[in-house]
């Protein structure tokens, strides 16, 4: 695991452990990067409660619960699906805290969205934020990078929460 990606992974693990929080990952784009990131390190178990990795919209329906009509009215890469993909994820597995990532890798469009284009939530009872991307690079660089970004993103919502 590369130096900057293993840095936030110990930084939110250590985080989450030394406060008894769980955390619950929905990914689409990254395809289970954040998941096979964050249990990397030994004492996962202690945190993580669960990944979802919801790549089509009726995988994002059916596992995660949001509904047909938000996705068609939203799309499936936008703030309000990964805010909703959070809110499934954490649901699904009651989880103190959920992180989602959606978006598009490349090298294509999906629905007229650039590649390049990601959105991350992080939620937790009674809060949630988002935050999207414009990444540049190819598309494994897309995917790495929106890990490091999404579990950046956790390290200092985690703070500010907590």
């Amino acid at each position: 695991m590369e130096d900057d990606l293993l840095r936030v992974v110990k930084d939110v693990s250590g985080t989450l452990s030394s406060r008894g929080l769980t955390l619950a990952v929905a990914e689409s784009c990254t395809g289970g990067l954040t998941c096979s990131a964050l249990t990397s390190l030994p004492g996962a178990s202690r945190f993580f409660h669960a990944g979802v990795v919801a790549y089509s919209p009726e995988a994002k329906e059916r596992l995660l619960g949001i509904s047909r009509k938000a996705l068609e009215e939203f799309g499936t890469v936008s703030s309000e699906t990964a805010l909703a993909m959070a809110r499934g994820v954490r649901k699904m597995s009651g989880a103190d805290v959920a992180l989602s990532i959606t978006g598009v890798a490349g090298p294509d469009t999906v629905d007229d969205k650039p590649a390049g284009l990601v959105y991350i939530a992080a939620e937790k009872e009674g809060s949630a934020e988002t935050l999207v991307l414009h990444l540049q690079g190819g598309r494994e660089e897309v995917r790495r990078l929106a890990c490091l970004e999404a579990l950046n993103f956790l390290s200092s919502m985690l703070i500010k929460w907590t």
